[in-house]
């Protein structure tokens, strides 16, 4: 499951419109693979100048407003090969170009890569990825029984 968390000051992504087009970008990324969509869970979570630090500094520029982002993945592990690596910051940075970047936020972001087996959907072992379970769930777009899931 990619799950992206996104610190943002209020001034940011204030408009639901907005939030749910970058939300249905961010969620390409994964279904263009293959994964199902409600894997995909994506959180705006508003953070008070007062609540964020940068350098011992409140976040309260609002000439470059800061957003972090702390994205988990767990449904697909990447391989150790640098050049995945790569492929993977370069599809995340050009999503985020037309909603931060170009807006003239500055950035960070950092993905954490959990282990598959402790992860449950609805009381679910999710199906391996690219299995036919995978590709049922991905079609029915939501959790169900499968041969070799456990409930």
């Amino acid at each position: 499951m990619p799950l992206w968390n996104i610190y943002h000051p209020p001034s940011a992504f204030q408009d639901s419109s907005a939030k749910q087009a970058f939300a249905r970008d961010i969620t390409t990324i994964y279904t263009s693979i293959g994964l199902p969509a409600f894997y995909v869970i994506v959180n705006f979570i508003p953070m008070a100048p007062s609540s964020m630090y940068i350098g011992g500094n409140p976040n309260d520029s609002e000439s470059k407003p800061f957003i972090r982002f702390s994205i988990d993945h767990i449904a697909v592990r990447l391989p150790d090969d640098d050049t995945e690596y790569e492929r993977v910051v370069t599809k995340i940075n050009e999503i985020l170009k037309p909603h931060v970047a170009d807006k003239g936020y500055g950035w960070e972001f950092h993905v954490n890569e959990t282990e598959r087996r402790l992860w449950s959907i609805d009381g679910f072992e999710p199906p391996p990825f690219g299995s036919e379970g995978e590709k049922m769930w991905a079609k029915e777009n939501q959790a169900v029984e499968w041969k070799g899931g456990k409930l």
